[in-house]
């Protein structure tokens, strides 16, 4: 039997594929309640933000979301659970929760998946979205004690390991680590993946998205887009890129320095301009579109999609606007830098 890795990696290697868009801005158009949030559920705290709870108790909402993309041309969809970790679900008092909403997620994008497939016969993905957390490894959340950490790998390690372990068994293709600001929360990440794949017997590779939290092109943890690259790339991603940060426009010369060094498929997924000063996104879905035109002409990626305040809309846009162009090509080894003979050393970081 064909593997998905082995089907995406086909598709990806003749046409640019197209990933999904933003989920926070899909369910804010539907202007829940905090009683759709909550559902039946006896929680102790108010429910309304919770996003993905809204898997357990509006699947339907969300599953509405899903097929709204697959409809607009989505290759891959991701699951409702960037975050669905007992870090982050502690903000709610739900971490008694965390397993059901991963699985209840993973198996509703499946199937939404599936039944788009069932329509066309065109096999679609489903990428388990793994969010970074409200914690981080590299950084100490106490400017007087520079030292100190509120987590440590190992407990971050069994954090990631419990959402993978569920998203794995709903069934996703993928294991997206996205939204990345701290790359040593990105490799244990990687390795809780890793390990939950293994334990599960099948193959699941690993997507990796950096965000920039900088015009200098860093992330939080400091790390250049070229310097995360070389800093992970002994975890052999199927995917590496970039998402969230800015628009299209100002992406593109951080982007074009990633395709350049990898030598992996890049996905990159943006933000629909920047925000207004109500924090909403004004950016119509031509207009991103014809913003990714500039990285097609220049050979930047192979999957795109959107992230913050991208609708169906800007996904149909951005399906069409692809459609029929040269995908990305992957270079068989990756171009030594300045950076090459500093890698082991950025690695051990």
């Amino acid at each position: 039997m064909t593997s998905a890795r082995e089907i995406f990696t086909a598709r990806a290697a003749s046409s640019i594929l197209v990933f999904d868009g933003g989920y926070g801005t899909a369910i804010q158009a539907y202007k829940l309640s905090e009683a759709d949030y909550r559902g039946d559920l006896d929680l102790s705290l108010d429910q309304k933000g919770n996003n993905d709870l809204l898997s357990i108790t509006r699947p339907d909402v969300i599953g509405a979301i899903h097929t709204a993309y697959l409809d607009a041309g989505a290759d891959m969809i991701e699951t409702n659970t960037f975050s669905a970790t007992r870090i982050s679900m502690a903000d709610y008092a739900c971490e008694h929760l965390v397993r059901e909403l991963n699985l209840e997620s993973a198996q509703l994008a499946r199937n939404c998946a599936d039944a788009a497939e069932a329509k066309d016969g065109k096999r679609r993905f489903v990428a388990g979205s793994i969010g970074p957390t409200n914690k981080t490894l590299s950084l100490s959340p106490d400017v007087n004690d520079p030292g100190y950490r509120e987590i440590d790998y190992d407990y971050l390690l069994g954090v990631y390991r419990e959402q993978c372990d569920a998203l794995i068994e709903g069934g996703v293709d993928f294991l997206l680590i996205e939204t990345i600001f701290d790359t040593l929360n990105a490799k244990c990440a990687a390795m809780a993946a890793s390990e939950a794949a293994q334990a599960s017997g099948r193959d699941v590779p690993i997507m990796i998205s950096m965000t920039i939290t900088d015009m200098a092109g860093r992330n939080l943890s400091g790390h250049m887009v070229e310097a995360f690259w070389h800093a992970i790339r002994h975890i052999k991603p199927l995917t590496i890129g970039l998402n969230c940060s800015f628009g299209a426009d100002l992406l593109r010369p951080y982007l074009a320095e990633l395709s350049k060094a990898a030598d992996t498929l890049v996905m990159a997924y943006p933000n629909a301009g920047l925000p207004n000063d109500l924090g909403e996104y004004d950016e119509l879905p031509e207009q991103t579109a014809e913003l990714i035109k500039a990285w097609l002409d220049d050979g930047l990626v192979n999957i795109v999609g959107g992230c913050c305040g991208t609708t169906p809309a800007h996904i149909g846009a951005i399906a069409a606007a692809v459609a029929g162009r040269k995908p990305r090509i992957v270079p068989k080894a990756a171009v030594r830098t300045r950076l090459a003979g500093l890698e082991p050393f950025i690695m051990a970081a």
